[in-house]
């Protein structure tokens, strides 16, 4: 089978496409040919080993995981002999992060457990768009169980793969919904529903009067005083992603938060079957869709992945693979 691989950590250039040994899956695995993968944040963490902290995770001198890709969509060819879940010829999607990875090529074995219904209505390059970017927008605006109609709610980083599902997610809830990012994606956020954009290059939202029940970040930046600051008594900062020195802070932070009238934490990202359903559900009824801006074949991966880096994508970033 041909797979994009990664030998060590680099730059996209440092990609290769290769022919491999197709896998064989376990007892509770199945295998998956794919038809498409997304690009998430931590491939490109994955593939540039940085910040340095990461390679704790990823692999000290070298990447353990030496295909990348997380989300897929595709079809299931065989499984293991203790699979219950899924039957060959079933169209599925999901998450392999907390897996083994390797959704960058042809085929890849994943645990069953990770894996749901691809839904109906999607293409491919749809379905691949949703698992990781979609559960942690489900999580983050859930993770504190607080989220209510009428609700004021800021998305920081909303045109990315989160945040696009956040705004959508969060008007479904009945939420006031203000989305941060930059002015080339504010068209896009307002047509997702968002009450009120904010360009970030213009305007700091941690210093305006305005106050939120809840702020989901995906890309935290701001000192966590500032973030209190607009923060309704009994509101929540959920952080998704950012530097590593405000994560760090933050996990202390959380630690004593119990005692605090606001609350503030990192989402711990759980990928699971049951949260692919609801999304499943959600948009197979039109009421949530993945917002996708380019795709790109298996054998531009390296292409993919430098427009990525640029951090001008609307949504997601696909692979596909014929």
């Amino acid at each position: 089978m041909r797979a994009i691989c990664n030998e060590k950590y680099g730059l996209p250039h440092e990609l290769q496409l290769k022919e491999m040994e197709r896998p064989i899956p376990k007892p509770n695995e199945v295998l998956v040919e794919v038809h498409a993968a997304s690009i998430n944040s931590w491939d490109w963490d994955y593939l540039t080993g940085k910040p340095l902290i990461y390679r704790l995770l990823f692999g000290l001198f070298g990447p353990k995981h030496k295909i990348l890709g997380a989300d897929i969509a595709g079809q299931i060819v065989s499984i293991g002999e203790k699979v219950k879940l899924c039957k060959p010829g079933d169209l599925v999607y999901g998450d392999l992060s907390s897996y083994n990875w390797g959704g960058f090529a042809e085929f890849v074995c994943a645990d069953e457990k990770l894996l749901s219904v691809k839904p109906g209505d999607l293409t491919y390059e749809e379905a691949a768009a949703v698992p990781q970017a979609g559960v942690l927008a489900l999580q983050g605006l859930l993770c504190n169980g607080d989220i209510q109609p009428g609700h004021k709610v800021l998305i920081n980083g909303a045109g990315g793969g989160v945040g696009t599902f956040a705004v959508q997610l969060a008007k479904l809830w009945g939420a006031e919904v203000t989305a941060v990012d930059r002015f080339e994606k504010l068209e896009l956020l307002r047509a997702l529903g968002a009450d009120h954009v904010i360009d970030y290059q213009q305007e700091d939202f941690t210093k305006s009067e305005k106050k939120y029940d809840l702020i989901l970040d995906v890309i935290a930046q701001k000192p966590l005083s500032r973030y209190k600051n607009v923060l309704n008594p009994n509101g929540a900062l959920v952080v998704v992603g950012g530097s590593v020195k405000l994560l760090l802070k933050l996990a202390v932070a959380s630690l004593f938060s119990k005692n605090s009238d606001k609350k503030m934490g990192i989402l711990v990202h759980k990928p699971n079957r049951q949260d692919l359903k609801v999304l499943q559900e959600l948009l197979e009824s039109g009421k949530l869709k993945p917002v996708v801006d380019k795709c790109f074949p298996l054998d531009k991966t390296t292409d993919a992945f430098e427009y990525y880096g640029k951090g001008l994508a609307k949504g997601k970033i696909v692979i596909t693979i014929p």
